[in-house]
């Protein structure tokens, strides 16, 4: 891995280690523009199209019912299902803690103030397919979606060569009571949930997560359409944060436990010493020769970089500024640097933390923002499937009190309709 010393960096330097995903001759903005224009004029014959053309595979039809979905699910082992079920039960635990009614707010005598929460009506989930088929998201986006009371889920996920989906994807359909997953993938997927088409119902807003091509179908369909979308989540990335305490054979399978994702996962390391850059380098590439998936991690692992700073703080510092979708303090003094944490979207603290746990089972949701924009957006929860609606009542009492307030500020920007509508409620007759 390449490796840099902090010291030597400037602002330009910084900048360019942190910015990643980018897309500077529009390449990919302008295949997934002609794949939305596509789904949006053609609707199902897109699909069927693209499935044969993305995903080589034939469909006679756009989606797999729950009498399917059982003969698939039905291949799951035991050990599997049992390890399903942890994952839910922690997933829900943790979600549903989520819910908590507001207080109503008297912000001046005979005047209240409150908001109450109403779910989302129609929420599309989009399960990734690629090199790796991600049950684990089903259930981060299926448990929050059902605990917020989400009226209709639609569910796409890309078609395996056999024309269905993975028997774990399956198994957690049947578990959160999902009787139909449509066989969609990559930006096709999400324009259908955006427009619609004769099979997939327009939805109001879109989770998950994706490789570059699905991001970019999320970021132009959030500022084109009515469909939302839960944040710009793309290729999967991991920072951590190391120093003299820290483990290198651990901090090795985090970094690799990352970049198997995908080749455009990245997995950085900030650590306090060279001697901890060049131990953990080391056991990467004893870790990577026998990972399964060591090709994929290996043009990953290409794609990051160590980067040596004097001190914790200085560690923090870069982290910040790179604004992580999954930080790992590795070091036993995390509660001294916890407080200094202003951008990430999901943190793992202490050196028997690994980020494994939070992509399956701890509790926490997994679906993050990527690229910088934990900057400005939060992880999936509860929140993200909800809207929050804000209501007021005032009495008489309180007309009186907060009236004048409210004619004199119409007034003043010169809008007497509005000081009217105080006004006339003084004398109703």
């Amino acid at each position: 891995m390449k490796t840099y010393n902090y010291s030597d960096l400037t602002k330009q330097d910084i900048a360019r280690l942190v910015q990643r995903n980018v897309d500077p001759a529009n390449e990919i903005r302008t295949i997934v523009e002609e794949v939305i224009s596509n789904v949006q004029q053609h609707g199902d014959r897109a699909l069927y199209d693209y499935a044969n053309r993305f995903d080589k595979v034939t469909l006679d039809k756009l989606y797999l019912n729950k009498h399917e979905l059982e003969e698939i699910a039905a291949t799951v082992l035991p050990e599997q299902k049992a390890a399903l079920d942890i994952a839910y039960q922690n997933i829900y635990r943790f979600h549903e803690s989520q819910l908590k009614a507001e207080d109503k707010v008297e912000t001046m005598p005979g005047v209240t103030c409150w908001r109450e929460l109403r779910p989302i009506e129609k929420v599309g989930l989009y399960i990734p397919g690629g090199s790796a088929v991600l049950p684990s998201t089903f259930l981060m986006l299926g448990i929050p979606a059902k605990i917020a009371g989400c009226h209709e889920l639609i569910v796409c996920s890309p078609p395996q060569k056999n024309g269905k989906v993975n028997a774990f994807i399956a198994y957690v359909a049947l578990m959160l009571g999902i009787d139909r997953i449509f066989l969609a993938g990559g930006a096709q997927a999400i324009a259908a949930m955006a427009y619609g088409t004769e099979s997939i119902t327009k939805v109001d807003k879109i989770f998950g997560p994706g490789n570059q091509f699905v991001t970019k179908a999320k970021t132009i369909i959030q500022s084109t359409t009515t469909t939302a979308i839960d944040m710009p989540a793309g290729p999967s990335e991991v920072l951590v944060i190391a120093d003299d305490t820290a483990n290198a054979r651990f901090i090795a399978a985090d970094l690799l436990a990352q970049a198997e994702h995908g080749i455009d996962s990245q997995a950085v390391l900030v650590c306090t010493s060279q001697e901890i850059a060049a131990a953990a380098s080391e056991e990467v590439e004893k870790q990577l020769a026998v990972l399964p998936r060591a090709e994929i991690a290996r043009q990953a692992i290409d794609n990051s970089y160590i980067v040596v700073t004097p001190s914790l703080g200085e560690a923090m510092s870069f982290s910040n500024q790179y604004a992580p979708e999954h930080l790992i303090l590795a070091t036993e003094k995390w509660q001294e640097i916890t407080g200094s944490i202003i951008n990430a979207g999901s943190v793992f603290l202490g050196n028997l933390t690994p980020e494994s746990a939070g992509d399956y089972a701890s509790g926490t949701n997994h679906t993050l923002p990527t690229s910088s924009y934990a900057k400005a957006y939060s992880g999936v929860s509860v929140d993200s499937f909800v809207k929050k609606i804000t209501f007021q009542h005032i009495t008489a009492d309180g007309l009186q009190n907060i009236g004048p307030a409210v004619q004199t500020l119409a007034e003043l920007e010169g809008l007497h309709a509005h000081a009217n509508a105080v006004g006339v409620r003084y004398n109703p007759s």
